[in-house]
């Protein structure tokens, strides 16, 4: 057996599994499975396949997850890793965010976020509407959110570094959607990270399910009535799962057990007196163990239990007069660059600068006093007249959205070099425009609810005004900035983001 499982995990999984013992410890002598999940905000599943040279295999929960075989395939080091194609993850852990009914406009928690494979899928599941608030307690965690929310080219979100408590008292009674992926024992892990197995005895179930019941208080009373939230744990434990579930609707009668739709053939359903629940067992479908539960707080729900229930004015949405006037003092450097991208990139957002660094914030009011590692989309940095864009931007952005563009197929070598932060060399005919929208980018282009700031006053992109910018892409998807002269591209691809 890989890995040495603690005795008294054993003894407990054999009480707690019966005749299928033996078929669960067999699972632990075999390897576990590989899977990545395609971002369906830049790419179909279906298109994805069908560019990918990857030898992939549908997983069957998860519309947009396949298995790969990571013997044959490297898919950390292929360029459309690098372009936020695909998030790589465990099949398992593609369910909590893929059964949480999210939907473009809601106000969506995912309060336990780090390191992003379930922050990502929920972005883009908003297709940029509504907003997304990705916590985790830990500073150093979320800062790989930051970067994995980035490289997907999420702009609608926020990402935060504090407990559950401090959010609560911001925050108030305010989302729609609330995920809840808890720390835990991480017994259905043990096969695939031998260090969990080790700390089991230290840090088991009696460790980790009373601060799973103190993150679900804060994250229920954060929920608004008629809101769905999802639990979720990667542990095989009833404490950590089923008798938690129990614990929560004894204290929230308001909250209802709400089906987890649709059913996999494979699910086996958690034990009473959670029968709604889901397990993912390992030695019956392929992908490690998981947990999830959904709840749905009941729209008659009247009570005011504390004083965070009717607490109204976080996250409320901003007037269009607030974004027309956050645009009167938009730095002419910014407003040039800005006239060579889409409307859609900054439409109905609120644009903020500070310290010489431009932002294009979510439409929403957010609370002040907490630690904001990110919110929205970081345009770029004004520099002594000059503005540089941001790595977010470009992934933000692909070959058709701006308009001076240098596009390789993914099997070109330059790609690998541009990726690794060397200079790369292109002949004349390679750099090409890309679909930038053409004619005055002002208020009177755009209707609806969501128009361009008037005050923005936006002028078309003249070629003469050309600074050198070039988008770099592969396959027609964003990799990053560059800066071309003499047939040299010279690389400002994000130094922390660089192929090594």
């Amino acid at each position: 057996m890989a890995v040495t499982l603690p005795a008294l995990f054993l003894e407990r999984m054999q009480e707690q599994l019966g005749s299928d013992f033996e078929r669960f410890l067999e699972e632990y002598r075999k390897d576990s499975f590989c899977g990545l999940r395609v971002n369906t905000g830049r790419i179909s599943a279906s298109g994805f396949r069908a560019l990918s040279s990857f030898d992939l295999r549908p997983v069957p929960w998860t519309e947009n997850g396949f298995y790969y075989d990571p013997m044959r395939d490297d898919v950390t080091r292929h360029p459309h890793y690098f372009a936020g194609l695909y998030y790589v993850q465990e099949p398992s852990a593609m369910l909590p965010a893929s059964r949480l009914p999210v939907e473009p406009g809601n106000l969506v928690l995912d309060l336990c976020a780090a390191p992003g494979g379930k922050s990502t899928e929920l972005a883009s599941r908003l297709q940029g509407k509504g907003i997304l608030v990705a916590n985790d307690i830990s500073a150093t965690r979320a800062k790989a959110l930051v970067k994995n929310l980035s490289l997907w080219g999420a702009s609608s979100c926020c990402v935060t570094a504090e407990p559950p408590e401090k959010l609560l008292r911001s925050f108030g009674c305010c989302f729609d959607r609330i995920l809840v992926d808890a720390p835990c024992s991480g017994e259905g892990m043990f096969r695939r990270d031998a260090a969990l197995a080790k700390s089991w005895e230290q840090r088991g179930p009696g460790t980790y399910a009373p601060l799973q019941k103190e993150i679900l208080d804060c994250a229920v009373r954060m929920l608004r009535p008629g809101g769905f939230l999802l639990y979720s744990t990667c542990t095989f434990s009833e404490e950590e799962d089923e008798q938690v579930v129990c614990s929560v609707l004894e204290k929230y009668p308001e909250l209802e057990p709400a089906d987890l739709e649709p059913y996999y053939e494979g699910f086996a359903q958690g034990s009473s007196p959670a029968p709604k629940s889901v397990r993912i067992w390992p030695h019956r479908m392929e992908g490690e163990g998981h947990f999830l539960a959904l709840f749905r707080r009941s729209l008659e729900d009247e009570s005011q239990r504390d004083e965070f229930s009717g607490r109204t004015g976080a996250l409320e949405p901003v007037s269009e007069q607030e974004i027309e006037r956050s645009w009167r003092n938009v730095p002419a450097e910014l407003r040039t660059f800005l006239a060579r991208i889409p409307a859609r990139i900054w439409r109905g957002k609120l644009f903020a600068q500070k310290n010489g660094q431009c932002h294009l914030l979510p439409p929403y009011r957010l609370p002040t006093g907490l630690r904001f590692l990110c919110t929205g989309l970081l345009l770029g940095t004004l520099k002594k007249d000059r503005f540089e864009p941001s790595q977010p931007l470009a992934m933000a952005l692909d070959a058709s959205s701006f308009d001076l563009v240098l596009d390789l197929p993914s099997s070109d070598s330059r790609i690998l070099k541009y990726l690794k932060g060397e200079t790369v060399e292109f002949a004349p005919a390679e750099l090409r425009r890309g679909g930038r929208q053409t004619g005055p980018c002002c208020a009177d282009s755009v209707s609806g609810p969501e128009r361009v700031p008037a005050a923005c006053a936006l002028s078309p992109h003249k070629k003469e005004q050309n600074d050198g910018w070039v988008l770099v892409c592969t396959d027609g998807f964003a990799l990053g900035w560059g800066k071309a002269a003499d047939g040299r591209i010279k690389n400002k691809y994000n130094s922390g983001w660089r192929m090594q």
